[in-house]
């Protein structure tokens, strides 16, 4: 269980750098939304992915990703750079970050208090 922990955040930052060469140089952390745009679709997930390992730490071997949580951050992300590509691709990930944090907690509360 604990190398599954550890590998899959591995081979999500491998896959989301070999993408990110790609296209950018520069670290994810200096990323325009405009940076982040212009990724194939199909490698924005992963992108997210290893940003928000990182960001959860700065050391992605050592961070769990929640996969659904990403899963939600993703298209929030997406508009959010979409109307703004000049901003700051990490600010908008820290924002949709914390903003699905936030319903997730109101979800508990109406689910504990339904109990």
């Amino acid at each position: 269980m604990k190398l599954k922990q550890v590998a899959v955040p591995l081979l999500v930052l491998a896959a989301a750098t070999s993408a990110m060469a790609a296209d950018s140089k520069k670290p994810v952390a200096k990323w325009t939304c405009a940076d982040f745009v212009a990724v194939d679709d199909q490698f924005k997930p992963q992108v997210v992915y290893a940003a928000t390992a990182y960001a959860k730490g700065g050391k992605p071997e050592a961070s769990m990703i929640d996969i659904e949580g990403t899963e939600q951050v993703i298209p929030i992300v997406g508009e959010e750079c979409a109307k703004e590509p000049q901003a700051s691709f990490w600010q908008k990930l820290k924002g949709a970050m914390a903003k699905v944090k936030t319903e997730a907690k109101s979800e508990m509360h109406k689910i504990e208090k339904k109990m």
